[in-house]
């Protein structure tokens, strides 16, 4: 899956005004790139269901082919970031969020409270991820992802299914 362009958004408020650096983004970012995918540096915007959705738009229309989110999915007032991304996508894939939560638990019982979603973009064929902001969720969820992302990407191509 060498090539396929891939990005990271991190959506935080705080890293955004530049209050606190971006731990999750850069992860995430170096985990696509050694699994080959061409990933620039993380994207950082602040908070809301509006800026999480216009992002993913622009990504989605630059070609970017698998979007990862980090932050913004638990349940504080200013995390937005599914309703941003259920603005955007056209269909969801719920087992990979199910994963992520399921997974997660190995790390801290607080996973379930993750309300992040996965979907698809048409027709831009284009896979959305949205995982927790902390370095663990991160550091866990990237591989999740991967493990199923090339498969996705390559059947929204019009690839058969193996």
């Amino acid at each position: 899956m060498t090539s396929t362009p891939a990005c990271v958004i991190t959506v935080s408020d705080r890293s955004a005004a530049g209050e606190r650096e971006d731990r999750g983004g850069p992860i995430a970012v170096a985990l696509l790139r050694e699994a080959g995918w061409h990933c620039p540096d993380a994207e950082v915007i602040a908070d809301g269901a509006e800026s999480v959705a216009d992002a993913l738009r622009r990504a989605a229309a630059r070609g970017i082919k698998l979007i990862v989110t980090t932050g913004g999915t638990g349940v504080a007032p200013r995390d937005e970031t599914p309703e941003g991304t259920r603005r955007v996508i056209t269909r969801e894939v719920p087992g990979i969020a199910e994963e992520l939560r399921r997974q997660g638990l190995a790390d801290t019982p607080k996973s379930v409270l993750s309300r992040g979603l996965a979907g698809i973009i048409d027709p831009y064929g284009a896979l959305v991820v949205n995982l927790p902001g902390s370095t663990n969720a991160v550091s866990s969820g990237v591989p999740i992802v991967l493990t199923v992302a090339a498969h996705i990407v390559d059947q929204l191509a019009g690839g058969d299914h193996r």
